[in-house]
């Protein structure tokens, strides 16, 4: 399999193993897919990392594959590129991409899927489909200019151009760059600290924040509204409550 599930301390790692790049072809992105919709329904993984390999988080799409395919059969496929990466950015939990080396075209793509991105020194990030005569189209106009802003988004998808840790962090493409080594044990631990606090809680917040970026602001204040009423009916909430007061903030034990 090119794409693997682990499970650890309430965290789900989706790790692709596709050498020698981690080039996502159908059958990875089909895996991938799958295994995003098993990681959101399982009790036992509360937050996920998404992590490639030392070498190249995923270096894009198979190129020989996509060769190969003329406008029908892109037509009749693209959905599911679409739906593969969408999976991920879809489960109702905390998600951390910890990337290493290349994430170009597909990987970036890829890496825009989670909420939070901790990116190694020597990471390459890029959207350079352009260069082929082609646009991203796993998501890339849409979550890189929702994320880093249309013109930041147009100079990286118009030019091609490959950025290092560095610029990425300054554009907001990544949030965090530390040294290679520490990648994915800092993306761990980011996940495994949000994998102890209330559950329903964090979904309601990633619900309310994802759904509301797609409105208008009124509409986003009923979404936060309707979100946070709810979560007057869990146990999370009078644990935490209860604790804050009895104990003071900070040392609730959530369910």
């Amino acid at each position: 399999m090119t794409v693997h599930l682990e499970v650890a301390e309430g965290v789900g790692t989706l790790r692709l193993d596709r050498p020698p790049m981690n080039a996502l072809d159908i059958a990875t992105q089909d895996r991938l897919k799958e295994l995003a919709e098993e990681a959101a329904l399982r009790d036992d993984v509360r937050a996920v990392v998404v992590y490639g390999k030392e070498k190249a988080f995923a270096a894009g799409a198979d190129i020989k594959e996509m060769q190969a395919m003329d406008h029908a059969a892109m037509v009749a496929r693209s959905r599911a590129l679409q739906d593969s990466f969408s999976a991920v950015a879809r489960i109702p939990k905390p998600v951390v991409a910890a990337i290493t080396g290349y994430a170009l075209g597909g990987g970036c793509e890829l890496a825009l899927c989670a909420d939070y991105r901790i990116a190694a020194e020597n990471t390459k990030l890029g959207q350079p489909e352009i260069k082929l005569g082609l646009i991203p189209g796993a998501g890339g106009t849409q979550r890189l200019a929702r994320l880093i802003g249309p013109s930041r988004a147009k100079d990286l998808i118009f030019t091609g151009r490959i950025v290092d840790a560095r610029e990425a962090l300054a554009l907001g493409l990544v949030d965090r760059v530390v040294p290679a080594e520490e990648t994915y044990a800092q993306a761990h631990a980011w996940a495994a600290e949000l994998a102890r606090g209330p559950a329903i809680a964090l979904r309601a917040a990633k619900e309310a924040i994802d759904a509301g970026l797609g409105t208008d602001l009124e509409t986003g204040l009923t979404i936060e509204r309707n979100c946070f009423a709810g979560l007057f009916a869990t146990e999370d909430r009078e644990r935490g409550m209860r604790s804050f007061i009895e104990e003071g903030p900070g040392k609730a034990k959530f369910v």
